[in-house]
């Protein structure tokens, strides 16, 4: 029996290691870029970190800011069948700590209870320059 049990987790452990990754491009969303929106591997979807819209503009409210990057996520998380609620972790970056309530206020209204793990991190600049927030997410279906 034992012998039975050590084939059966060798052989999950080697179906895991071939598990299909697969790339989540919303329709619409800018291609030809060095990452990808998201990737999904087995039932878990990685979203990359989203700033401004799809041109790239960022918006000049703050607020409106925050929104644009969870709306953009948002966008992912529908095309892997995916919503908010499915969210588990979240890592949020602002070139100015002191919007971390600005920020707060507008995230709080993108999840209920029990909300994800998240990370806030103050970094000193984005990749896009005129952003002062950058957020990704974790999901589980």
């Amino acid at each position: 029996m034992r012998i039975f049990t050590i084939l059966f987790v060798s052989l999950a452990l080697a179906v895991s290691c071939f598990a299909e990754r697969k790339a989540v491009q919303p329709k619409g969303s800018p291609t030809g870029r060095p990452f990808s929106p998201g990737i999904l591997a087995n039932g878990t979807l990685y979203v990359s970190g989203m700033v401004g819209d799809k041109a790239g503009k960022i918006p000049e409210d703050f607020e409106a800011e925050v929104r644009q990057c969870l709306n953009n996520i948002g966008v992912v998380l529908k095309e892997a069948g995916m919503s908010f609620d499915d969210v588990v972790t979240v890592q949020v970056y602002l070139t100015d700590i002191a919007l971390f309530q600005r920020m707060n206020a507008v995230y709080t209204t993108y999840f209920k209870e029990p909300r994800p793990a998240r990370t806030t991190i103050g970094a000193v600049t984005l990749a896009a320059p005129a952003a002062h927030v950058e957020i990704t997410m974790t999901a589980h279906k």
